[in-house]
């Protein structure tokens, strides 16, 4: 198996023996590769983690409120149906 801080050191040793031009050429195409990759994210319909955790929260509270709403409508009608049916 190959040790972690050696080949980090190789790599190391690796960029430090590059010339100049080369650095800048692997700075700049990250550079360009990052916007575009961001450039297409921002196009997507995306909402943050952070967002989808809040929205989620507000549905879960929707539908227990609704669970209760169902549930007293359902005691509305059967009282309704109840005295309906006294009549």
């Amino acid at each position: 198996m190959f040790d972690p801080k050696k080949l980090e050191q190789m790599a190391k040793q690796i960029h430090d023996a590059m010339p100049q031009p080369v650095k800048e050429l692997g700075t700049d195409m990250e550079s360009r590769v990052r916007q575009a990759i961001q450039g297409q994210l921002t196009k997507l319909d995306v909402v943050s983690r952070e967002e989808f955790d809040v929205q989620t929260q507000v549905l879960l509270r929707t539908r227990q409120k609704l669970t209760e709403l169902e549930a007293k409508l359902e005691e509305v009608e059967a009282k309704v149906q109840s005295t309906g049916s006294q009549e």
